[in-house]
């Protein structure tokens, strides 16, 4: 708009250097049509990528959680059964502890600070592990920590049949080979011993030989713990073949029964084993990304942590400073998060006990759930049934169930077993409620069986498998 008094219809003026007098401004050039300087050329389109050792899929648990997202997003209702988060709210002290050191800016050691690897190191001793500050090292997430190891460690791995989807894919990226092993038959999460002495012995003759073993204590995906008899014979085929041993305890404090018998391999052969552990379970802090490693006694140790330390600094540098002052006053285990964490092992194994009994009354065949929130139904007893309906592996039948009734699982096939395999990952945390008030009320209920949001899902869970099967 004109200021006002103005013509608008007067072209522009301007002002000289040597004449203040307003006159008329200058047009600019116009260029002929034989001076237009040529377009250029256009560029060439990008190579393609190379074959990369980085050619690997979306982590499984996490496309099932976009799949799902997805769905929400457009309206349509969703059964979370397939994301392996915990499932309730941040504790109140902890989201106070990491406000208060948000002005915690600087790097700080690889390592972790003194703090935060003096409570891991106490967390440990008191679960019968003496632990040093200086045998931990920290990391954001055991994820993170367990590929590390598995570079600095640089050979194949065995690992259990089904075991965690990462455990593979991450070997795989190291350009390493994952060799699958029969988990013991008295639980998952722990190679079956003769079958891994053969597996070794083999891989020797291949040119290939195995260096380490992975167990999970207790198991994802099955939801089962290894007797002590199974990890005594770990270590013991271990010790045969100068194996070290990666021991994932981050289901540890959520065991269903306190009395059940948990034995660490690091109780068995500390010389040889590596325990790692992390907040994401037992206080549902997945988000935060901090995880903590104990490694071996003696001269392994120390070389496994010198060059996970050189790792660490290439990749993540430190572990964000104010995360790990808010995990330090978890690991140090104030009465308050002692509290949660025994509210949380409550309410998964009501929920995982009750989502089996689903399953069960269904027809299907799973083991007890002893550990964490999953279960592991096995839809074998209904293949020729779902045969009928076009269903013949477990990746069809996972994707059958988000695509007809909305219901997210990850197939056996992502844990290692073979595509024809019915078993089904059910994740049973995210069914607690959409608000952490529901959450929060899921915790302290009496019977969180009665609250709305469970007893939907168990509904529902019950209306689809009547639907699903014969």
């Amino acid at each position: 708009m004109p200021w006002a008094g103005s013509n608008p219809s007067a072209p522009p003026t301007t002002r000289s250097a040597t004449n203040p007098a307003v006159t008329p401004a200058t047009s600019p050039p116009v260029l002929s049509a034989a001076s237009t300087p040529a377009p250029p050329a256009p560029l060439a389109p990008p190579a393609p990528l190379a074959d990369s050792l980085a050619c690997v899929p979306v982590s499984a648990t996490l496309a099932v959680n976009d799949a799902l997202d997805a769905r929400k997003r457009t309206g349509q209702a969703v059964l979370p059964l397939g994301f392996g988060e915990a499932g309730v709210p941040v504790h109140p002290m902890l989201a106070t502890e990491l406000g208060a050191a948000a002005g915690r800016g600087g790097y700080g050691p690889v390592a972790g600070s003194a703090e935060l690897r003096a409570a891991a190191a106490g967390y440990w001793t008191r679960r019968g592990l003496p632990t040093s500050p200086e045998a931990v090292v920290a990391g954001p997430g055991s994820k993170a920590l367990l590929y590390a190891l598995l570079l600095t460690i640089g050979a194949d791995v065995a690992v259990p049949r089904p075991s965690w989807v990462s455990y593979a894919a991450q070997a795989r990226l190291t350009g390493t080979r994952p060799h699958f092993v029969a988990a013991a038959a008295d639980g998952g999460g722990v190679c079956d011993a003769e079958a891994l002495n053969a597996v070794v012995r083999r891989s020797h003759t291949t040119g290939r030989p195995i260096r380490a073993v992975i167990a999970t204590l207790p198991d994802n995906p099955t939801g089962t713990l290894a007797t002590p008899e199974s990890v005594r014979a770990l270590c013991a085929v271990a010790a045969r073949h100068d194996l070290v041993i990666i021991s994932d305890e981050i289901y540890r404090d959520l065991l269903h029964d306190e009395s059940t018998p948990f034995l660490s391999p690091a109780q068995v052969a500390p010389e040889r084993t590596v325990v790692t552990t992390a907040l994401s379970k037992s206080l549902a802090l997945g988000g935060w990304r901090l995880g903590v490693a104990r490694m071996p006694a003696g001269d392994l140790g120390a070389a496994l942590r010198d060059r996970l330390m050189g790792v660490g600094s290439e990749i993540w540098s430190a572990p964000a400073a104010p995360v790990q002052h808010a995990a330090a006053i978890a690991f140090s285990e104030p009465a308050p998060i002692r509290e949660r964490i025994e509210r949380s092992r409550q309410l998964h194994a009501t929920v995982a006990r009750a989502v089996a009994r689903v399953c069960a009354d269904a027809g299907l065949c799973l083991p007890a759930p002893r550990a964490a929130f999953y279960v592991y139904p096995d839809f074998g007893p209904w293949r020729g049934w779902l045969r009928s309906r076009g269903v013949t592996t477990g990746p069809a039948l996972a994707t059958h169930l988000i695509g007809r009734y909305g219901l997210g699982a990850l197939p056996a096939s992502a844990f290692g077993e073979s595509e024809d395999v019915l078993r089904l990952r059910l994740a049973t945390a995210m069914i607690y409620g959409d608000t952490d008030a529901q959450r929060e009320e899921a915790l302290i209920a009496a019977d969180p069986l009665r609250l709305p949001p469970i007893a939907a899902a168990l509904d529902r869970l019950a209306e689809i498998l009547a639907d699903l099967g014969p």
